[in-house]
Parts: C-alpha cells; sequence; structure tokens
C-alpha cells in the first residue's frame, strides 16, 4: 500500500493526515501554537513554531507507521492564507509574521485605494483592498519598520515558508499567491503594475508553481528529523479554502461548500476568470490548475456559538451536542428571536470592522433553546447572503456540500437546508484541508489523472437534507427582515464605538 502525507498549517495547529490509496485516514497528528497579541488588533506567529511543531508532529506519525519508509511517496500542504513572512538574502526569518487576522492596516488599504484605485483594483486582483490581506502587511511594515523590509530579500505566506524549510526550495502556487493583492488572478501572474506602483520588485516574489506541481524531496537534515525518506516528493500545496474545496469535491461548476469553523465561508466553482461580483466576495484561483473559486466570508460563524455557550453557559460541563439541546423542539424563527452574528465586524456583504451584533426581539417567553437556535439561524443568515449573491449573478445553487461544525449536528444541517433553499450534503468521511493537500499529493504523484478521479474514489456522501418547504417560506421572511437589521444598526453601533474598551 501507498500512503502520501497531507500537512494543514492551521492558524492554532497544524494538523498531519497520513492517507493511503484508498483515501483512507490511516494516522491524524495534530500539534498546537501560540498566537502573538502585542495590542489590540495584532495578530502574530514565530514562523519557527510552525516548522518545530510540524517536524514534532511527523515525526510522531512516523514512530506509529509501521509500513516502509518508502511507501510513503507524496507530502503537500494546505495553509492559513495571506500571513506576511518576510526572509532576508540568506532566508533568515526578520521578525514574526502578521497574520490574515491582524487588523492593524486600515490606512494601508485606503492608501491602496489612493494609489491604486478601487475599479482599478478589482479588475487586475478581483478583490477588495482588506486589512488581512498581504499587500496592506507589506505598506505596513514599509511605513513603522522601514529597516525590516530594507533587510527582506522577499515576502512568502505560510505554508510556503514551511515548504521552504522542508526542501530548501522557494515558491509560491497561485491559490495563495491570489490573497495578497499582488495577483493578476486572470492572467496568473504578478501584477507588474501594482508592484511598480508600490516600488516592489519582481523579485521580491516567490516563482509561481501549481498547486500539485512538484517543488524538491524532502532534505536529508528534515529526513533525518522525522523519520521521512529524503527521497518523498513535495508538492506545493494551496491555500486553506482552496484545499478545503479539493477535499469536498468541489471540482466542478454548480458545486458549492458550506464551511463553518471559527469563521465560516461560502466557496463556489468557477470555470472562467471573467466574471464581476463588484468585489462583493472573494475571487480566487483554485487549487485545481485553471479553475477558480469565488468566497463570502463570515467572520463570527462557529465563534458566534462557542462565544455565546462560553458566555452563558460557561458553568455548565457541556459539550455542544448538550449544549443544543432542545432547538429541535423550537419552530423556525425562534419565537420571533432574530441575532446577527457581528461579534467581531463582518466581511461579506459589508466589510465592516466596526459594525456588531444583536439580539433583536426579545421576549420574556424565551427559554435558552430560543436564544441557541435564533444563533444558529443568524450565522446561516449571514452565509445565505453569499449565497444569494452568486444566485443573483446567475449561478444555480442547489447542492452544497456542508462541511465544519455546522456539519455536525442534524437540526443546524437541515436548517442549511431550508435557509439556503437547497439540498445539504454531509460527507461520510470530513477531513477538510488536510484532505485536500493529500489528494493534491497523491494526484502529483500520479495515482489518479486528475482531481476529479481523485475526488470520485476519496469522497462520499453520508446523508442528505432536503429543504422543508414551509420552513422555506418561512425563512424566506425572516431573512428579509435579518438584512434590514445591519443598515438599522449601523449607526448606533457608531454612536456606541467610543464605549468600547
Amino acid at each position: 500500500m501507498k500512503y502520501v502525507i497531507g500537512v494543514d498549517l492551521g492558524t492554532s495547529a497544524v494538523k498531519i493526515l497520513l492517507v493511503n490509496q484508498n483515501g483512507e485516514v490511516c494516522h491524524e497528528v495534530s500539534k498546537s501554537y501560540p498566537l502573538i497579541i502585542e495590542r489590540s488588533g495584532y495578530s502574530e506567529q514565530n514562523p519557527e513554531e510552525w516548522v518545530e511543531k510540524t517536524t514534532v508532529g511527523l515525526a510522531e506519525l512516523m514512530d506509529v507507521f509501521d509500513g516502509d519508509v518508502s511507501d510513503i511517496e507524496g507530502i503537500s500542504f494546505s495553509g492559513q492564507m495571506h500571513g506576511l513572512v518576510l526572509v532576508d538574502h540568506e532566508g533568515q526569518v526578520v521578525r514574526n509574521a502578521i497574520l490574515w487576522n491582524d487588523t492593524r492596516t486600515t490606512p494601508q488599504c485606503e492608501e491602496i485605494y489612493d494609489v491604486v484605485g478601487k475599479q482599478r483594483l478589482l479588475e487586475i486582483t478581483k478583490n477588495p483592498a482588506l486589512e488581512g490581506f498581504t499587500l496592506p502587511k507589506i505598506l505596513w511594515v514599509k511605513k513603522h519598520e522601514p529597516e525590516i523590509l530594507e533587510r527582506s530579500s522577499l515576502f512568502m505566506l505560510p505554508k510556503d515558508y514551511l515548504r521552504y524549510r522542508i526542501t530548501g526550495h522557494i515558491h509560491m502556487e497561485y491559490s495563495d499567491a491570489a490573497g495578497t493583492l499582488l495577483l493578476d488572478i486572470a492572467k496568473r501572474e504578478w501584477s507588474q503594475e501594482i508592484l511598480n506602483l508600490f516600488d516592489l520588485s519582481t523579485g521580491f516574489c516567490p516563482p509561481l508553481v501549481e498547486s500539485h506541481d512538484f517543488v524538491g524531496t524532502v532534505t536529508d537534515n528534515f529526513a533525518k528529523e522525522t523519520g521521512l525518506s529524503n527521497k518523498t516528493k513535495v508538492f506545493a500545496g494551496g491555500a486553506d479554502n482552496a484545499c478545503g474545496a479539493i477535499g469536498s469535491g468541489i471540482l466542478n461548476e454548480g458545486k458549492t461548500l458550506c464551511s463553518i469553523g471559527t469563521s465560516g465561508v461560502v466557496l463556489s466553482y468557477e470555470e472562467r476568470n471573467d466574471l464581476d461580483f463588484e468585489g462583493k466576495v472573494h475571487y480566487f484561483n483554485h487549487g485545481e490548475e485553471n479553475a477558480y473559486y469565488t468566497m463570502g466570508v463570515t467572520l463570527a460563524a462557529g465563534y458566534s456559538l462557542s462565544w455565546f455557550k462560553d458566555t452563558f453557559a460557561k458553568a455548565k460541563e457541556e459539550d455542544f451536542d448538550q449544549f443544543l439541546e432542545g432547538v429541535d423542539e423550537v419552530a423556525a424563527g425562534s419565537n420571533g428571536l432574530l441575532y446577527t452574528p457581528y461579534i467581531v465586524g463582518e466581511r461579506t456583504p459589508y466589510a465592516d470592522s466596526s459594525i456588531r451584533g444583536s439580539f433583536i426581539g426579545i421576549d420574556a417567553a424565551h427559554e435558552r433553546k430560543h436564544f441557541d437556535r435564533s444563533v444558529l439561524e443568524g450565522i446561516t443568515f449571514s452565509l445565505n447572503e453569499s449565497i444569494e449573491i452568486f444566485r443573483n449573478s446567475g449561478k444555480t445553487i442547489d447542492s452544497i456540500i456542508s462541511i465544519g461544525g455546522g456539519a455536525k449536528n442534524e437540526t443546524w444541517l437541515q436548517m442549511q437546508a431550508d435557509i439556503f433553499n437547497a439540498k445539504v450534503e454531509k460527507l461520510a468521511s470530513e477531513q477538510g484541508p488536510g484532505m485536500g493537500a493529500a489528494m493534491l499529493a497523491a494526484y502529483g504523484c500520479g495515482w489518479y489523472p486528475s482531481l476529479k478521479d481523485c475526488a470520485q474514489e476519496f469522497i462520499q456522501t453520508s446523508k442528505t437534507y432536503y429543504p422543508i418547504k414551509e420552513n422555506v417560506e418561512a425563512y424566506k421572511k425572516l431573512f428579509k427582515i435579518y438584512q434590514q437589521v445591519y443598515t438599522q444598526t449601523k449607526e448606533l453601533n457608531d454612536q456606541l464605538r467610543e464605549y468600547r474598551k
């Protein structure tokens, strides 16, 4: 039996999967690492933590692997997007990585619009200037730490730095490069126009490769530290959302993914590079060659639920299944209670870092189960905003694959089918971005003629949820009310900002 390894370099931990030729996960290891938060809005990590924890995790995985090391043919990666890693001419990191969830760069986003122009930026990069993207971080370092930027030979993204430390070779692939605001999405090349406008050289950007491209083998030193063979092939990998799409089989036109983790994502496969969503959703290169995906984001999806649980039920020793007991007894609409999940701002469709959440319609008759259900409904309404943008652009969305925390509760899965008015599929085995990384390695090793063929072997649906007509009608009315809350609370939230600490 042959094997591949998928490495998912997340924000809080690295997850490592050993997958065989049947698509079965044989071993799984996870190693966590800390965030560095020096002040409000800052979010950084030490890239050496990624290398150290991945090394330890791979060594642990190899300790329990009872096959021949030569049977592990390839390794590939999924990674947190947008994070800025700066290295000098010797390839040494010159500062901590600034992560995707760092929000210090609002002035730099305004600078990008002033210099490039909003419309021109959308024409080239297909995306608006948002604090999480990479170019604003580069400009922040340029302004506040000019000596650091002067020492920097080039920039990398998190998984690309990890892969460099494993192979000794530097590359960046298209799906991650698409989140930098430096890539011409349609032309699939670094934008010389944007680089010139900000006095950045082409050499500051790594060479571009495909996600499935072979980029080297494991170095002798890394092989010694982990137990891997120095003949193990290494493949470029992809951005976490692109790999999540691959690992969920989103590889055909019409395929849509709903992924509910800390944040929530609605992602739809695109064959074309010339669609215009006016920057309302993200538009990135896929991990599949010459394909794209559009994506809407809810900043506090699963986080809304964990925040609510920790705030109002922290004293109770309940897991989430116990916490949500009773929500199936509550009818659609939570007895007139409506929640908006803007507790850390919002991304789609508003891109508003100042808006905050609300419970609307609180009644003395409400019990905790009503609040529980309203939180689930509010998260799902927010995700539905993205689906409506896709539909209004002419896309047909009648089938959605649901993964993450939202796929672990039957009531929530049915709620998604009712609010999205589409059938919702739950996967038999869900491993998300790590499986997508493993599939890129399997395809790169030549196990399958295409990623689609690999998906047919690796991915199966375990259950399908269909919309219930009366719930669909109720939720259509409620969604119209939900959409009014943002505009009617925005001014109130602006007035409350001075009281936030």
